[in-house]
């Protein structure tokens, strides 16, 4: 009887390591699986209540009045394709990933991305930033060059006859073509302001 006790009092100090090592293994995988898979990093809500955030309007303004830069250059068919080129490319880019970046947020997708969201928001908007000033500038450049122009129009022809003012940029637009791109100039530089008062408030929210 002793014997066989002996033996059941081992066997349960057998069962009880088992059970440690199997808890231990189990602590461990799941240490690891928190390290490889952090909580993702998000600051700003998401749904439909980003929208009511400083931040969310902000991206709507930078939406709705991009679009308007390229449809307008678009509308006064690009006049001086080498500068304009790259403002249709920058305008068209950035309305497209604030489009995507605004939708990740509202359909709740940033929640199921493990990732760093308000270093992504500092550093998607920086970059956004440097590249439509330089196509503000360019755009700014290339109706400043149509400044000049003076057209004197026939009344029994079509073709008007155009007086180009001296320098390195000459940009051939009618008025109407001048207009437009006046007008798209301004909302270039409203959405590089948009765009650099959402790094400011994305700094702010990495920074906290």
């Amino acid at each position: 009887s002793d014997h066989m006790t002996r033996e059941e009092f081992a066997c349960a100090r057998l069962s009880r390591c088992t059970n440690l090592r199997d808890a231990v293994r189990m602590s461990d995988l799941s240490s690891t699986a928190a390290t490889s898979f952090p909580a993702p990093v998000i600051s700003l809500p998401t749904g439909p209540d980003v929208l009511r955030t400083y931040s969310g309007v902000l991206i709507c303004l930078e939406i709705v009045f991009g679009s308007l830069v390229w449809i307008l250059v678009a509308s006064s068919n690009v006049p001086v394709p080498l500068l304009q080129g790259w403002v249709m490319f920058v305008s068209l880019t950035m309305f497209v990933l604030s489009s995507v970046y605004l939708i990740v947020f509202v359909l709740r997708v940033a929640d199921k991305i493990n990732t760093d969201w308000n270093l992504l928001d500092v550093v998607y908007h920086f970059t956004a930033l440097l590249f439509y000033f330089g196509a503000s500038v360019l755009e700014a450049a290339a109706t400043a060059s149509a400044a000049g122009v003076i057209q004197l129009v026939n009344a029994n022809s079509t073709a008007p006859s155009v007086v180009l003012p001296p320098g390195n940029i000459i940009s051939n637009m009618d008025a109407r073509q001048y207009s437009i791109n006046v007008v798209a100039t301004v909302f270039a530089f409203v959405v590089t302001a948009c765009y650099a008062c959402s790094l400011f408030m994305g700094f702010r929210r990495w920074k906290l």
